[in-house]
């Protein structure tokens, strides 16, 4: 464990919750000394007592330990405001659905930020009946590849993992998919709307000239 809960935090939060150092160590059955101290850096407290702390404060014992006040606002999540976070040791893949202390390898890991695509991240679209056919023109090399692929509705999540020397595609019922993620383990978080974007049919988009014509400087650029 690299961090610890400090007394600066449990100062905070007693004071937070208005309340005295008498009846936080009476709540814990230990001295109002041993809590100063705590306060005062001169100690830390027992790792038997970090439960009974954060059930005191009503938080969880990771953002005890973290310093960091998570909201819990999971009931009313949204997938659309979906986080995703990398660990760039081993190339896990965590998603959540709100705020949260994520760790890996020993590595605080922080939510990626999704950028639009781009001309070396090209994505095509391609409704077939009730799916979503993904195709990413990219290389699938070992050192260079696309990790994941998601769709994403108000309330579903919908994820393939990729791997090295695999192909960059996925299939997604549409139910709803109103965003499309995927990762490239050196550039990052990509996102798409699929309407809005090349796969919007209405427009004419969908196996139009314009659509192939894209497709070829794709091949000629990453075939």
């Amino acid at each position: 464990m690299n961090q610890y809960v400090t007394g600066a935090v449990i100062k905070e939060l007693r004071e937070k919750n208005k309340m005295t150092q008498l009846q936080l160590a009476e709540k814990l059955n230990v001295s109002e000394k041993t809590v100063s101290k705590w306060e005062r850096f001169r100690g830390f407290p027992d790792i038997t007592l970090l439960e009974p702390i954060a059930k005191t404060f009503k938080i969880s014992v990771t953002e005890l330990i973290s310093g960091n006040a998570i909201r819990n606002e999971n009931i009313s999540a949204n997938m659309l405001r979906s986080k995703f976070y990398v660990c760039p040791v081993c190339g896990n893949v965590i998603h959540s659905m709100g705020e949260a202390e994520i760790h890996c390898h020993g590595i605080g890991l922080v939510p990626l930020e999704a950028e639009p695509t781009d001309e070396r991240h090209m994505i095509f679209i391609e409704r077939v009946e009730d799916e979503y056919y993904v195709r990413i023109d990219h290389s699938m090399t070992k050192e260079h590849y696309i990790s994941f692929v998601a769709a994403a509705s108000s309330d579903d999540m919908q994820m393939v993992k990729l791997y090295p020397e695999g192909s960059a595609e996925a299939r997604f019922k549409i139910r709803g998919v109103r965003r499309i993620f995927f990762y490239c383990n050196r550039d990052g978080l990509f996102a798409i709307d699929p309407v809005k974007g090349i796969d919007d049919k209405e427009s004419g988009y969908d196996d139009s000239g314009e659509r192939k014509e894209l497709e070829k400087v794709a091949d000629m650029l990453f075939g």
